[in-house]
């Protein structure tokens, strides 16, 4: 049975989301047409949600048609999350609209269900220009809903001062990352607010795949995600560690006859604020819709939950490290 929650008012989607960064290039070669076909098998499986972004290459043409390819009454079912990514600058109302029409275009629609904004540079103020013309043409019936991605907490209580209501932040966690348990989930429990999750499976590194096997070389990490989620367990506290981590996940997913990627995903779901975890769908070269479904049959117990803890205990603080959630991208 899939899982779904109200992410806010008139948005219903899928607790696990299909990510498209993988279109983008540094994934493999993504054929268009496979790619299109391939998202109409992860409809048909329930999967109903995509996290996209105007930055990912052919994502919004890609959705746009794919649901043209959908009865009516089935592509009113589809959810397309999509960021507006613009360079640090000063931000009028008409850089706003055709950034956004521009996407509408894209995606052939006349309302874009969430918007989520991203913003390079924080000593750039123009971010709140930004947030106030996409809440203007929200309130116009262009955008169903704001969101976020990669915002600090510190960031969002300043949009918060300013009135700007923002219903979602897409933020890196994962079982290696839990630095949003520090402020931000918090903070957006209190602030009727969301977490939309990525990194969970680290890029397929938390996975049957890397369970005993030696420290690969960068040169053998294939893909963009391999290599950014490996710098990050690096920082975190390195393959031996990671190693120990697997087992454990390895054990656990045994038990409840699911897979490690499951484990992983199950324990970021589980935790609070977050809404849904989005898992990259590398479209016409791998499909983990199957698997992926797993993860709502399954429930951790108080014995998992230790032994997994047991190991991230023996991490380093990556929100020392490194800072807050997006914080690594600045």
């Amino acid at each position: 049975m899939m899982e779904r929650v109200e992410l806010a008012p008139g948005l219903n989607i899928c607790r696990v989301l299909s990510g498209m960064w993988q279109v983008a290039g540094g994934h493999g070669r993504i054929d268009p047409g496979m790619a299109v076909e391939e998202m109409e098998k992860y409809h048909k499986a329930g999967f109903t949600t995509w996290d996209l972004a105007d930055i990912y290459g052919p994502a919004e043409e890609f959705v746009g048609e794919f649901k043209s390819r959908l009865p009516p009454s089935e592509s009113e079912k589809v959810q397309a999350l999509t960021k507006w990514v613009p360079d640090p600058q000063r931000i009028t109302r008409g850089i706003t609209q055709a950034a956004i029409e521009r996407s509408m275009r894209r995606m052939r629609t006349a309302l874009i269900d969430l918007v989520q904004f991203h913003w390079w540079d924080y000593n750039n103020p123009y971010y709140i220009d930004a947030l106030k013309h996409l809440s203007d043409l929200r309130d116009e019936g262009k955008i169903r809903h704001v969101g976020l991605t990669n915002f600090d907490t510190e960031r969002m209580q300043v949009m918060k001062d300013a009135g700007i209501k923002i219903v979602s932040n897409q933020v890196q966690y994962s079982l290696i990352d839990r630095r949003p348990e520090v402020k931000m989930a918090r903070f957006c429990t209190d602030n009727k607010s969301s977490l939309l999750t990525y990194g969970s499976v680290c890029g397929g590194l938390i996975s049957e795949r890397y369970l005993g096997r030696q420290e690969p070389s960068v040169s053998s990490l294939d893909t963009l995600s391999l290599r950014k989620y490996k710098r990050m367990i690096d920082e975190w506290g390195g393959w031996d560690l990671f190693q120990m981590l697997l087992s454990v996940l390895d054990r656990i997913s045994k038990k409840h006859g699911v897979s490690i990627a499951n484990v992983a995903t199950r324990y970021v779901l589980d935790k609070p604020a977050v809404a849904g975890v989005i898992i990259g769908a590398r479209l016409g070269i791998t499909n983990h819709a199957e698997d992926n479904a797993r993860v709502f049959e399954l429930k951790l117990d108080g014995e998992d939950l230790s032994s997994i803890e047991d190991v991230c205990t023996k991490s380093t603080d990556l929100f020392e490290k490194i800072g807050d959630c997006g914080d690594e991208y600045r």
